[in-house]
């Protein structure tokens, strides 16, 4: 491992809330040396606790900076094989495969358009590559630019897909457009494993409506678009922030 990768996600998602809490802090210890009235006192020590249970989701469950490790051991569990990651960002889900699978090779496929621009700057490829060669990784790893609804690959090209975040950015006919791709370019009884953003408690008490992706699908919805794209549907689960479904192609 040469370095720590930088996946460029927005400062505030980790740190957010720490300036909210330290003011109000300071604002509930001048309140109680000044006698305020004690509903206001008891405002402010709600919201002090609240934005301080919200920076340590935000910093230390979720970690959308750190790492990520694989929310079932059950995928790729043979440990070889090549592997598509689709919506790849700036390469998180990658090294997640990469580090948990060493015997695999990942192909990192992302549009690097606008919407990418939007949430990881100008930088393009550049900080991908960057966060492969600070894990050493890069060796079992290419990049692609694509289109993850119409996959520039060929029929049968890969023995594992993987999305985390990336398809429940979609609208509805373009997640069914994508999850059909991944299936066509799955070989036979291939592993999908979908990571999206799912209906967390924890996420919805620190963030409110800030990370809704098109209303937060549930595991009924995602359940019922793999099989309609060729898949069964064998493991799901929560995670912090994350629901998962790993399915194998029919």
């Amino acid at each position: 491992m040469n370095g720590q990768p930088d996946f460029g996600y927005p400062w505030w998602l980790s740190y957010g809330h720490l300036p909210i809490a330290v003011f109000l802090f300071c604002v509930f210890v001048a309140g109680y040396l000044r006698r305020w009235p004690r509903f206001v006192m008891l405002l402010l020590g709600a919201l002090t606790l609240w934005s301080t249970a919200s920076f340590g989701v935000s910093r230390f469950l979720m970690n959308v900076n750190g790492r990520a490790s694989l929310p079932t051991q059950h995928f790729l569990a043979s440990g070889t094989g090549r592997v598509l990651d689709m919506g790849a960002g700036t390469g998180r889900s990658s090294l997640m495969v990469l580090e948990s699978r060493p015997q695999t090779t990942v192909v990192a496929l992302d549009l690097f358009g606008d919407s990418y621009e939007q949430h990881f700057g100008h930088i393009g490829q550049e900080r991908l590559l960057a966060n492969l060669r600070a894990a050493g990784v890069e060796q079992r790893a290419s990049i692609q630019s694509g289109d993850m609804r119409k996959l520039p690959f060929p029929a049968g090209e890969f023995e594992a897909v993987v999305s985390s975040y990336a398809i429940d950015h979609l609208t509805t006919n373009g997640a069914g457009q994508a999850l059909s791709e991944a299936a066509r370019v799955l070989k036979p009884r291939g592993e999908f494993l979908l990571m999206v953003i799912g209906k967390d408690p924890w996420l919805q008490f620190t963030f409110g409506p800030l990370l809704v992706h098109h209303g937060f699908r549930g595991a009924a919805w995602w359940t019922d678009r793999l099989r309609q794209a060729g898949f069964e549907v064998v493991e799901q689960g929560m995670r912090p922030a994350t629901l998962y479904l790993l399915s194998r192609k029919v």
